[in-house]
């Protein structure tokens, strides 16, 4: 029984620490293109790109990285942008890794050797 509950706690540690997003890397992202309908706070300090069909996405803590709501309804809404989904353990998450309206980086979580390489 002891050696049950090992387990269980030990396949709880990793399946947690599979949905932490943390560093991510552009080979570990689904790419997708959305148009953005809507842009809102929610969560904590988060900001929430929403597309017609309902689906949203979010910058965690995107308010607190030196974004802000107006600079990114000017730059991204009613725009067709490309995003960067972060992957976890069960598929792919609606935390924005990277965000693209065009050629132009609006954010990024990549870090800049991995997205100078991603480029050459």
């Amino acid at each position: 029984m002891k050696i049950a509950r090992i387990a269980l706690v030990l396949g709880i540690f990793v399946f947690l620490n599979g949905c932490i997003i943390s560093n991510p890397r552009p080979e570990d992202c689904e790419i997708k293109e959305i148009t953005v309908v809507s842009i809102s706070e929610g969560g904590v300090k988060d900001i929430v790109l929403s597309e017609n069909n309902g689906d949203f996405y979010y910058i965690n803590r995107g308010l607190e990285q030196g974004l802000t709501l107006e600079e990114m309804e000017e730059k991204v809404l009613n725009k067709r942008v490309t995003l960067h989904l972060a992957m976890v353990i069960t598929g792919t998450s609606n935390h924005i890794a990277q965000l693209k309206v065009g050629d132009e980086i609006v954010f990024t979580e990549f870090k800049e050797e991995e997205s100078v390489a991603k480029r050459q």
